[in-house]
This record gives structure tokens, C-alpha cells and sequence, in this order.
């Protein structure tokens, strides 16, 4: 990317991150992470309302009864962005690359956490760590991030998004949130995003294109996997091959979201244009009814 088109990109994400940023309310931000950013206080008796993964279960079977574990919190938070840079990541086919919106959604919560002046650091990654950028405050910092987003040219031909986990386990010092915003195209990391999510609020942010699911109504089309370059052929001109493949490939993405359930990671997902502000007004909405 030259060096002007670079700082016009840069400008034109800052913009529409501060808009969509000031369009959601702080309040909004702040309760949907309460309690993310937290040290342990003490234990009390479980009572109706309480979520059940805050039971101590050490302490519940040893009294016979539940209990739940009290944080106190702290006053700032840590948003740790973990932003898969892949080459999966340039497909598109809906106006935008899902990198794209990958670093549209980093870029907005990265302007929340200024406004709300809260700490937010980068990680980059692909089949291993591109770049680590630990978490700091202030603008300057914020508008770096998203300039490492951009420019970003990854060496890593593939994705391992448990690398990228176990990295940030090791160079995490205290509780925060931790956003991981990919495709998942990756097997094998669910362990490791659950150890990471022991001490941390980890978020899964999905990022998908409507060509990750369809076939076009074409002729022959050869298909070409960015990451291993495996090339396949399909009949496109045939209806039954074209609902097959979307079938299998949301097969897959239904497979990887029950995951997340599973494992007890709030999910959020990213399709298309202006996913990052309808996706995120969404998950906000989802926190709130739940923690009332």
C-alpha cells in the first residue's frame, strides 16, 4: 500500500469509527463489560439472578450449598483486539474483504476504549504473531493501532487462532477483554480460547462473507483455498451442487458457533457493510438483558 493511500485509509477509518463509537452510548459499552476487568473480593451464598458460571465450586462442595464469587471492580478496563490477518481474509464479495471489516470492528472498539479511557491493545496474527502491540491509553496509541491493521502484510501463509490464545495468555498480566475477531477457518482452538478465558472475557467476533456460503449461477467455476492454494471445480450451472455446497458450509459455520456455546464464549458475528455497528449495538443489547 503506498504511503498515500495508507494515511487516507487511516483518516477515513478514524472517522467512521469515532461516528459509530460516539453513536453508541458509553453507558451502553460500560455495562456490557462490567465486571470484565475485576479482582477477587470474596465469596457469598448464591441467590436467585446470579449467573452460574460466577459459582465457586470449590466452595460450594464443601459447604453443601452454592456459592458465587464477588470481583471487585476496577475503574479501567484492558481491550485486547486479536486480529486474525490471514489471507482467508481478502475474500470478498459483498464490497469489502472480510479483512475489512475485521479492522472496522478492531477500529471501533479501539475508539470506544479511548473515549471511555480504557486501555486497548493489538495483536496481530496468522499462523503465528505478526505483531503485539501491549495495551495503553490515549489517542495516539488508538490511531497507531489502527495503522497496523491496515498496513499489516502478513508473513504467515495460514491461521492458528490457539497460538494466538496461548500468546496472549502468556503476555496478559491482568484480567480484561479480550476480542478475537476471524473467520475461524481453523481447527483445534477451543481449548485454548477456554484457558484464555479464565482470567479474561473473551469474545469471539465472527467475520464472514456471503461467498463464504454460496455459489454463484455460473458455469464451471475453479474455487482456490488462499491459505493451502488447493484448487477444486464445481458445476455451478447445476442447482443441486450449488444447495449442497451451502448446506455443507453452514453446516460448518452452525458447528463453529455451537462451539462457542459450548464453551461458554459470547459470539458476535460480521456480515457485510456496517457490520461492526449493528453487530456491536446487538451484542450490547444481548449483555445487558442478560446481566439484568
Amino acid at each position: 500500500m503506498q504511503p498515500s493511500e495508507l494515511i487516507k485509509n487511516v483518516k477515513r477509518i478514524q472517522i467512521k469509527s469515532r461516528r459509530i463509537a460516539d453513536a453508541m452510548a458509553s453507558g451502553r459499552y460500560r455495562s456490557a463489560f462490567r465486571g470484565s476487568g475485576a479482582e477477587f473480593e470474596e465469596v457469598r451464598e448464591y441467590a436467585p439472578g446470579d449467573e452460574v458460571k460466577s459459582i465457586d465450586w470449590k466452595v460450594t462442595a464443601r459447604m453443601g450449598r452454592p456459592y458465587v464469587k464477588i470481583f471487585r471492580e476496577e475503574r479501567e478496563l484492558s481491550v485486547m483486539l486479536a486480529v486474525d490477518v490471514s489471507p482467508s481474509g481478502l475474500f470478498g464479495t459483498s464490497g469489502a474483504a472480510k479483512r475489512d471489516l475485521a479492522v472496522e470492528m478492531g477500529a471501533v472498539l479501539a475508539v470506544s476504549a479511548l473515549r471511555n479511557g480504557d486501555k486497548a491493545g493489538l495483536l496481530l496474527f496468522s499462523d503465528r504473531v505478526e505483531r503485539y502491540i501491549p495495551p495503553k491509553r490515549g489517542a495516539g496509541h488508538v490511531w497507531r493501532c489502527i495503522r497496523e491493521m491496515l498496513e499489516c502484510e502478513p508473513s504467515g501463509s495460514g491461521t492458528d487462532i490457539a497460538a494466538a490464545a496461548e500468546f496472549l495468555g502468556r503476555v496478559g498480566r491482568k484480567r480484561g477483554v479480550v476480542f478475537v475477531i476471524s473467520d475461524f477457518l481453523d481447527d483445534g482452538y477451543l481449548p485454548a480460547l477456554k484457558r484464555l478465558g479464565r482470567r479474561n472475557d473473551v469474545i469471539a467476533a465472527a467475520v464472514s462473507d456471503p461467498g463464504d456460503f454460496m455459489l454463484p449461477q455460473a458455469g464451471i467455476l475453479e474455487t482456490r483455498d488462499l491459505e493451502t492454494g488447493q484448487t477444486m471445480l464445481f458445476d455451478c450451472s447445476d442447482k443441486r451442487t450449488r444447495v449442497a455446497y451451502e448446506k455443507v458450509r453452514r453446516a460448518e459455520r452452525a458447528v463453529t458457533l455451537s462451539g462457542f456455546a459450548a464453551s461458554g464464549i459470547d459470539c458476535l458475528e460480521l456480515s457485510g457493510q456496517g457490520a461492526a455497528a449493528d453487530a456491536l449495538r446487538a451484542f450490547f443489547r444481548k449483555r445487558e438483558r442478560r446481566r439484568r
